[in-house]
C-alpha cells in the first residue's frame, strides 16, 4: 500500500491537480470529472500553443478551473479553431457547432455596433481588448458576454491566434 500511495501521488500530481485521499471521493467525485473535463480542453489548448509557437504561455488551467472562464482560441483572421466544453453552458453551441465561425455569430439585433466597432480596430491593430457584449444563445435569448482578448504571436512576430476568455454576466 505503502508504494501504492507513492505511485497514485506522483501520477497526480504530473497532472497539475491535487492528490485526495479516498475517504473524501464521495465529496469530490463531481468535482474530479470537471478536472477530467477540463484537462481534455487544456491539452487541446496547449497543443495549439505548441503548434503555433506561441511566444505567450497562457494559464489555462486558472482561467478554466479556477476562473471558470471560457477560452475561445481563433486564427488570424478570426475564424474559430478551439472553445472550450463550458461554451455550451453559456450559449447552448457545442465545440463542433462553432469550429470554423466567427465570433460574430453570436452577435444580434441588439448588439452595440460602437463596440463591435471597437473590438475591430483592436484586433485590426493587434492589440487587447476588455469588452461587454450583448451576445445571443443558440436558441435566440440574450446574454451578457465579457470578453478579455488579446492577440498571440509566435516566435518570429507574426499573429497567429486571437485567444479571448468569456463570462456571462447578470
Amino acid at each position: 500500500m505503502k508504494h501504492y500511495e507513492k505511485a497514485i501521488s506522483k501520477f497526480y500530481s504530473s497532472l497539475q491537480f491535487n492528490t485526495i485521499p479516498i475517504l473524501s471521493w464521495d465529496f469530490t467525485l463531481l468535482n474530479f470529472g470537471n478536472i477530467c473535463k477540463y484537462q481534455k480542453d487544456i491539452d487541446i489548448l496547449s497543443a495549439i500553443a505548441f503548434s503555433n509557437q506561441w511566444t505567450l504561455q497562457p494559464k489555462f488551467k486558472e482561467e478554466l478551473q479556477d476562473k471558470e472562464q471560457i477560452i475561445v482560441v481563433t486564427d488570424a483572421t478570426l475564424k474559430i479553431v478551439h472553445a472550450t466544453n463550458n461554451i455550451f453552458d453559456m450559449n447552448g453551441y457545442t465545440v463542433n457547432e462553432i469550429i470554423g465561425k466567427r465570433p460574430k455569430m453570436f452577435q444580434g439585433k441588439g448588439t452595440d455596433q460602437n463596440t463591435i466597432a471597437a473590438i475591430s480596430r483592436a484586433v485590426k491593430n493587434n492589440l487587447p481588448f476588455e469588452a461587454r457584449v450583448l451576445n445571443y444563445r443558440k436558441d435566440g435569448s440574450e446574454y451578457w458576454c465579457d470578453i478579455k482578448a488579446h492577440p498571440l504571436f509566435n516566435q518570429k512576430g507574426k499573429v497567429v491566434n486571437f485567444i479571448a476568455y468569456e463570462r456571462e454576466v447578470a
